[in-house]
């Protein structure tokens, strides 16, 4: 993808990834609209980061999701990214049937909430110039970190409908990226000061150079996240799941 002037919706923009990206495209050129949940979240972002707009949307709500689609097309017309930044990630204990609730919270943010933004937009996407959907997953879409077995799910779901996203969409003019991050220090499962994790300016700095340098990429692929990305390739799949487990 070009990496200025577009109009990038981010989905899930509030904190963490998302709003560094947010940033990091702003201060590259293009016009950035965040998207989250919480709108006294969105108001200080928009209050600290002049030229950024805020759009309330819940991506495990159809009728917020449609709501924002309606808003976001009228008043950006030229609008040509969408982000699926929107994630959360617990814990579960898999020995009782306590899990389900968080189990179908994950999945209902996680997987359906991306595939119900890109049933709403794909169409208008078709119709604009230099298109583009970045859908971002994780690692742990290919060696899950057994403590969070449905994140890590839910993770390889996406990568695998973004891959078949890219084949159907192929006779388009969108091109669909996928991101890949690995642990990054994020308030995400409490990483903020993980040294197992990237901090999460490194992880910018790289992810927005390989944008601007691979523009016809189909991964997005930072140095930190390979060992998982290519375990399986490798094979290390069983020593890279054992080191998750805490073995």
């Amino acid at each position: 993808m070009k990496t200025t002037n577009n109009t990038i919706l981010i989905a899930g923009g509030t904190s963490g990834i998302g709003l560094g990206l947010a940033l990091r495209f702003h201060a590259a050129g293009n016009k950035v609209i965040v998207a989250g949940r919480r709108k006294d979240r969105l108001d200080a972002i928009t209050a600290e980061h002049p030229g950024i707009e805020a759009l309330v949307l819940d991506v495990a709500d159809p009728a917020s999701i449609a709501d924002a689609y309606e808003t976001v097309t009228r008043t950006h017309p030229e609008l040509n990214v969408v982000v699926n930044m929107a994630g959360i990630m617990l814990p579960e204990d898999l020995h009782s049937p306590d899990f389900l609730a968080t189990a179908e919270s994950t999945v209902t943010t996680n997987l359906l909430g991306p595939i119900r933004v890109l049933a709403a937009f794909i169409p208008f996407l078709t119709m604009q110039q230099n298109p583009a959907i970045i859908n971002v997953s994780s690692g742990l879409a290919f060696v899950p970190l057994p403590i969070a077995p449905t994140y890590s799910a839910t993770k390889a779901a996406v990568h695998s409908f973004t891959e078949s996203l890219r084949v159907q969409l192929a006779d388009t003019p969108v091109q669909v990226i996928e991101l890949v991050p690995p642990a990054v220090r994020t308030a995400l499962m409490g990483q903020e000061d993980s040294e197992q994790a990237m901090p999460l300016q490194d992880f910018l700095d790289e992810t927005t150079t390989l944008l601007r340098d691979e523009p016809e990429a189909k991964e997005i692929l930072v140095e930190n996240v390979k060992f998982l990305r290519f375990a399986e390739a490798n094979g290390a799949y069983d020593n890279v799941l054992s080191l998750l487990s805490g073995h």
